[in-house]
């Protein structure tokens, strides 16, 4: 039997169910291997060992009386921090903000609640979000438990290293340019960005998803019945929809008869890396063994459309920092600070014409996702990089080259997946993306856990480093 804390969810409500295990008991085991890991990888936030318990006793007692509350009821579960849980500060992952107590649950964490989650701890981000990086001007360097010299990505940093490390089977994290996609991708977990608005967030943004982490496919399915219940707070929601997570499930025979674009070239930012294109084209050929057509793509993206995103965030910001008073500002992550300061002398013109760009990102993404079911791509065009680097170029002022196969498909509202496809010599996981046409979300886990099925056996997950 694998050990508690390795079990994915639906066997530990099997065995809840069966009596055959307790909430507690898995719920000690998960905090003892966090207590192993965490000096190493620094993934968590307020971990608050006696509240888990707390909820983990609760959890027992409705078992105990065949009253579960919901589809989680006793499974342990992280959060990430920028999502509200209700009592606890946000800081954002930068040292400039106030802490101030969060009124309530936003939506991800109250449909945990209700699911009857136990909420172990939340997790680390970088300042603002707006690094694929663990590094932080509040938290902890967080790292990646495959090599703890590299980093976990970002920004949900302590997601993707929690998952991989064993700190429960169900992690939520947030994605607006690849957030969720490219910690998985580097911390060798599956993760979705689902469509826009298939989970409600609060505050909802334009392109911001939140979605599972996880360490299978079936996990991540689980977790979307749960999440994806409307919630009013979110602006663009989508409305109730009655999709069969829970059947998800058709094998490999999803494959058989798919057209799947493969695009190799994201038109923009870093080269891709040989190790990761050759694992990209291994999935390709894995998946037309079982029965799916592959056409090449050509690349949809463009510098400008990169370049119009970055700059508009920046003036974004430095908006939000001109706000602060110069003692906060000064607390923010230099490489944060310089990246925003660069805006300040763009004219109102320069920042409309930025703003144009994530439309004409939405419209070429579409158009060329129309002629195919799926896209495969790789998640990023590198491998996880050096922990205590903000990002993989260390430039401020070429800070999103690594993204130009994720972000399109956040503004264009598109479901899309990391999967792991294969390892580097050196053993570092790569990432397999799958986006699927919009509210497509169901379909995109199918064919992920068809590939899941045809990649292979995987590597064992790590261990925490010897005392």
């Amino acid at each position: 039997m694998s050990d508690l804390h390795d079990l994915p969810a639906h066997a530990l409500t099997a065995a809840y169910r069966q009596r055959t295990l307790s909430p507690v008991e898995v719920t000690q085991a998960v905090l003892n291997h966090i207590a192993a890991w965490e000096p190493h990888i620094q993934a968590t936030y307020l971990l608050r060992p006696e509240r888990a318990l707390e909820q983990a006793r609760a959890s027992e007692a409705r078992w105990a009386r065949g009253e579960p509350l919901g589809l989680l009821d006793g499974v342990p579960a992280t959060i990430k921090e920028n999502i509200a849980t209700e009592g606890d500060p946000l800081p954002a992952g930068t040292a400039a903000v106030d802490l101030v107590p969060a009124a309530a649950d936003a939506p991800p964490a109250a449909r945990m609640r209700e699911a009857g989650a136990v909420v172990v701890s939340k997790t680390t981000m970088p300042d603002y979000g707006m690094l694929s990086s663990g590094l932080s001007s509040f938290h902890p360097l967080a790292r990646n438990p495959w090599d703890t010299s590299k980093g976990p990505g970002g920004s949900s940093a302590g997601g993707g290293a929690a998952a991989a490390a064993g700190y429960g089977p169900l992690h939520i994290g947030t994605d607006i340019g690849g957030s969720l996609r490219l910690p998985a991708s580097w911390c060798g977990i599956f993760s979705l960005k689902p469509s826009l608005g298939r989970i409600p967030i609060d505050p909802p943004y334009t392109g911001r998803a939140a979605g599972p982490m996880t360490r299978t496919v079936a996990d991540a399915a689980l977790m979307m019945q749960v999440l994806s219940r409307p919630d009013a707070r979110d602006s663009m929601g989508l409305p109730a929809q009655d999709i069969a997570w829970d059947r998800f499930d058709q094998g490999t025979e999803r494959l058989r008869g798919l057209r799947i674009g493969l695009l190799l070239d994201a038109g923009c930012g870093l080269p891709v890396d040989p190790e990761v294109r050759a694992a990209v084209e291994n999935a390709a050929h894995l998946m037309e063994a079982a029965g799916a057509t592959i056409v090449p793509m050509r690349p949809f993206m463009t510098q400008a459309m990169l370049d119009g995103m970055d700059h508009f965030w920046r003036m974004r910001s430095f908006t939000d920092m001109q706000a602060l008073a110069p003692a906060k500002r000064e607390k923010v992550l230099p490489y944060i600070r310089a990246w925003a300061d660069s805006a300040e002398g763009m004219s109102g013109q320069a920042v409309f014409n930025a703003s144009q760009q994530f439309h004409l990102t939405r419209v070429a993404a579409v158009k060329a996702c129309n002629a195919f079911d799926y896209v495969i791509s790789p998640v990023a065009p590198n491998v996880a990089f050096q922990a205590e680097l903000p990002s993989p170029t260390n430039d401020p002022l070429r800070p999103l080259e690594h993204i130009g196969f994720t972000v399109p498909f956040n503004m264009s509202e598109q479901p899309a997946a990391s999967v792991n496809c294969g390892y580097t010599q050196a053993g570092l996981p790569i990432g397999l993306q799958i986006a699927g046409a919009r509210f497509d979300d169901l379909g995109v886990l199918q064919v992920s856990r068809a590939f899941e099925l045809v990649r292979g056996t995987q590597r064992p997950w790590p261990q925490p480093p010897k005392a």
